[in-house]
């Protein structure tokens, strides 16, 4: 299976609850796989130590510890501001690079059959002064798995983000829509997944309920769609 980026039309949309999920599923199934969080913000200190909480929660679900230079690797940029990219590293008197960031994939790669690497934020987030997470995707060359929100407003964020992996030559992999707030989903929710997938021209490849505790155990049966998906790349 190949490996993918997972990216999100917003922030706060469930993309490592998505990432998570599928890592779970995929070594349930037997498959070595990893995450990546290439740049984490709003981290936690913690004595010396920069803990980054997205990828934390990953290799929990996974049961994965591996040792400080992996760890590294899976998250190489870590920042204490919980802001874009761009603006955490400058406050921390640093600077993001493309391919620091590939090298470190790379090393991952070299034991893990498959990564499941977590953008931060959408499509357009800066990196730095000149970048933006679209150039981070484009260097890694990966496949590309959208989350989006499942309720009112998401046909237009995810159409525009659709448009520009597109336009940047990315391989769309498709659409996993999560429920943003309380409640069963309704014929809103419904019809934003089939107006995705008509104008969108991807499929809709799985739709996660709310919960207030995420867990990846819950949901990683509601993603093998996806993961079929994904081991078909």
């Amino acid at each position: 299976m190949n490996s993918v980026f997972i990216t999100g039309t917003d922030t706060g949309i469930g993309k490592t609850v998505v990432a998570a999920s599928l890592l779970l599923a995929a070594r349930s199934l037997g498959i070595n796989a990893a995450p990546m969080k290439p740049v984490q913000t709003g981290c936690i200190r913690r004595g010396r130590q920069l803990l980054a909480p997205d990828l934390e929660f990953c290799l929990s679900a996974a049961d994965l510890n591996p040792g400080p230079q992996e760890r590294h690797s899976m998250c190489p940029y870590r920042y204490i501001t919980a802001s874009s990219p761009h603006l955490a590293a400058a406050l921390a008197g640093a600077h993001i690079q493309k391919e620091t960031i590939r090298a470190h994939f790379r090393k991952i790669r070299a034991k893990y059959e498959s990564i499941f690497v977590e953008g931060a934020g959408g499509v357009f987030v800066p990196i730095d002064g000149k970048s933006t997470m679209l150039d981070l995707m484009k260097t890694l060359n990966l496949p590309v798995l959208l989350v989006a929100r499942a309720g009112l407003g998401t046909i237009n964020h995810t159409l525009l983000s659709l448009a520009e992996l597109r336009r940047a030559k990315l391989r769309i992999v498709g659409v996993v829509l999560v429920q943003s707030s309380p409640g069963k989903a309704g014929c809103i929710e419904q019809d934003n997944a089939r107006a995705i997938e008509k104008f969108g021209r991807v499929p809709v490849l799985a739709r996660l309920p709310w919960m207030k505790r995420p867990d990846p155990r819950k949901l990683a049966p509601r993603l093998e769609p996806t993961l079929r998906a994904l081991m078909k790349i």
